[in-house]
């Protein structure tokens, strides 16, 4: 039996994949195992290939695999989809009753279970119960209690009413119960469970748990894949503390009103993904140029252009570090995981307060729209820490201004950082404009006051450069003279894939870094190396650059940019063959 089971189901887009895996996800956590989720969709609301994959165990899992044993197939396009990673005594549980499911042909060393999901859901209330048919067959293939997907039916239609809800608890035994009377069948699987509880969510909710947790007050965005659902979860939660969301017209508005609400002294923030930050460009540039803090999310997707919106990248690096006219102090801050997302928003709200300057908070698809579960003390509230940076109370506010009693909100201090008043502060009245300013933020193009500003904004950057721990997270061997370094959500499936690595005799150093302006210098990590490794998610190696430039030292590059993320045991193989060639070549 193995160590951990994985599951899918798969169909058409609107045929209630997403909801149905989050169903099952919620039951598998609240039975005490641990659970990672995949998602494979196409970006259209109907039609189109769509699954839902959910690895579980009762360890902690960090990554899918290539192995899939239980498959929910409501179309026969679905088994053709995953037949590479179905092996011998894999579970397909399909509706044979349907026509385009008649011709299915089960592989001899599979075991397929027609079960008749659209009569069963009719029985039950309803034939859009049939997907909740399925998921009770699928308790009974993997001896999983059918009773722990109730209080998950109840969560996801309790609004509907109580008869809603009891009549799908009625689908998932009528699955549950026909497998248990039709088949005569000794399964491979079965799924233990644990007393222990623990907290489901995904990337772009962890982003606004923490966001929340940080003191944000007011979100604008406008909807795009695969960032909305950061809007989604503050939308009815920010409005508890005082706060607000607004979905504006398009990303331009979106980072403007967040722009405003910064400017008036609430901690603002806005989401999108790599198109949205192309438009929101320009009023990236005011952001900075008129010291203003802001987190600015970017959910990573394939592109360029529209590109693959459902999809898998990290190819936003460059514009992140580069993007805008002019230059631009900003900080940019990579999570490495869905718990991460958390702790970074907090700290990125913190950076662009302290340093009065924007901040990027980059996340990808992978990491965004995946589910993880969580023990509770890894989000402990108590821990979370605000810093507003350098506010000026009423009573010192005198010291910051000129001899003519004018507030001076770009004052060039020794460390770049200015002193900073809310609107409507007596003794901090002032305005400041886009154009280059004095210290006043009046115009300027004095060629002294214009050095004087570019310094000071490039000073704070160096300050935070100092002042905070701009580290990596390291595992495994830190001596072996094999040396990998990742960033973003590649963490997690290099992690597992030193599992397979150990098997096979390769032991190797893993850095895995989550700042990428200001970063961590890794020049002496690299030097103590015989071979470096630079995985990551696009086709040129944009961190490898990074990391070349950086150490001034060549580097082998693993890259996937087929629009799907990496699986550990994929990854090994990567990392195997890159060290194999590396050896050759040295020969």
């Amino acid at each position: 039996m193995p160590a951990d089971l994985n599951w899918a189901i798969g169909g058409e887009a609107g045929d209630g994949i997403d909801s149905t895996g989050k169903i099952f996800a919620q039951a598998l956590s609240r039975a005490g195992r641990h659970v990672f989720t995949s998602k494979d969709f196409a970006s259209r609301i109907r039609g189109g290939y769509t699954a839902y994959k959910i690895r579980t165990s009762v360890d902690r899992v960090e990554s899918v695999v290539d192995r899939l044993d239980i498959l929910i197939a409501l179309t026969q396009r679905t088994v053709e989809e995953n037949m590479d990673e179905l092996h011998e005594g894999s579970v397909i549980i399909y509706d044979g009753e349907r026509t385009t499911m008649q011709d299915l042909e089960i592989p001899d060393e599979m075991v397929g279970l027609d079960v008749p999901l659209k009569s069963l859901g009719e029985e039950a209330g309803g034939a859009i119960m049939r997907n909740i048919v399925a998921l009770g067959a699928a308790c009974e293939a993997t001896n999983f209690d059918v009773a722990f997907l109730d209080e998950s039916l109840q969560k996801r239609f309790g609004a509907k009413g109580e008869s809603i809800v009891e009549n799908n608890k009625k689908a998932a035994r009528l699955g549950q119960e026909y497998v248990e009377e039709h088949f005569d069948h000794d399964f491979d699987y079965d799924l233990d469970t644990t007393d222990e509880d623990y907290v489901l969510l995904n990337g772009d909710e962890a982003i606004g748990m923490g966001a929340l947790a940080a003191g944000c007050r007011f979100y604008a965005g406008y909807p795009i894949t695969p960032a909305t659902n950061v809007m989604e979860y503050l939308t009815g939660r920010i409005e508890e503390f005082g706060g607000g969301v607004v979905q504006a017209e398009d990303e331009l508005s979106a980072i403007n009103m967040a722009l405003g609400a910064a400017r008036a002294g609430a901690r603002s923030m806005t989401a999108t993904s790599g198109p949205g930050i192309d438009l929101m460009t320009e009023t990236f540039g005011l952001v900075a140029t008129t010291e203003t803090p802001l987190v600015i999310v970017d959910v990573m997707r394939s592109g360029p252009s529209t590109g693959m919106p459902t999809k898998q990248e990290q190819g936003d690096l460059n514009m992140l570090l580069y993007g805008g006219h002019g230059e631009i102090p900003r900080f940019v801050v990579a999570p490495t995981t869905v718990s991460e997302c958390f702790w970074k928003t907090v700290e990125a709200f913190n950076y662009a307060e302290k340093y009065q300057t924007p901040v990027y908070l980059v996340a990808d698809l992978a990491m965004a729209v995946t589910e993880q579960t969580f023990p509770p003390e890894e989000f402990d509230m108590d821990a979370v820490e605000v810093d507003r940076g350098n506010l000026v109370s009423d009573d010192a506010i005198d010291e910051w201004q000129n001899e003519k009693g004018q507030f001076q909100p770009h004052l060039a201090t020794e460390d770049g950082i200015s002193p900073r008043a809310f609107p409507g502060q007596a003794g901090g009245a002032h305005m400041t404009t886009g154009l280059e300013h004095d210290a006043l933020g009046r115009r300027t193009e004095e060629e002294e006051v214009r050095l004087e500003q570019v310094d000071k904004r490039t000073r704070k950057v160096e300050t935070a450069k100092q002042n905070e721990n701009w580290d990596y997270r390291e595992f495994g061997d830190s001596d072996s003279e094999k040396l990998v370094i990742s960033w973003g959500s590649n963490e997690g499936p290099m992690r597992e894939a030193m599992e397979f690595l150990e098997e096979d005799g390769v032991n190797v150093r893993f850095i895995s870094v989550p700042y990428m302006f200001p970063r961590p210098d890794l020049t002496e990590e690299v030097e103590a190396a015989d071979e470096v490794i630079v995985v990551e998610c696009n086709a040129t190696g944009q961190f490898a650059d990074v990391v070349e430039h950086d150490t001034l030292t060549r580097v082998t590059r693993v890259n996937k940019y087929n629009g799907v993320r990496f699986k550990a045991d994929e990854l090994a193989e990567e990392i195997k063959a890159a060290l194999a060639e590396s050896t050759e070549v040295t020969a």
